[in-house]
């Protein structure tokens, strides 16, 4: 073996051996499940107002603004062409229309 690769070994096992002398065994103390299930309880309510205020409006607009830009596009191919294509403009409006209800079902289906 060339020294390099019998460096590069000692160096790997005494890198091995120094992560094994300073590991420390941690070990819960107490009942660990409650005091998640505290926490996510706290929780939950702050995240169900971040969601319904924040991240489904701003679904919604993105939603809004795709829906309104894919219309005005597929008129002006109607416009072009003759003939209107319906599909991307109803898959956007129905997927605006669930996330502008989704609020008033989704946390029954989530359970929370």
């Amino acid at each position: 073996m060339k020294k390099r690769q019998i460096k590069i070994i000692m160096l790997f096992m005494a890198a091995i051996l120094a992560v094994g002398m300073f590991c420390i065994p941690v070990y819960a103390a107490g009942d660990v499940a409650g005091a998640i299930e505290d926490t996510w309880d706290t929780a939950s309510e702050q995240i169900k107002l971040v969601v319904n205020n924040v991240v489904f409006p701003a679904i919604d607009l993105i939603l809004a603004v795709f829906f309104f830009a894919k219309l005005g596009t597929a008129y002006f191919d109607y416009r072009k062409h003759g003939q209107f294509e319906w599909a991307a403009p109803a898959i956007l409006f129905a997927c605006l229309v669930f996330t502008l209800t989704a609020p008033m079902y989704v946390w029954q289906i989530l359970g929370i």
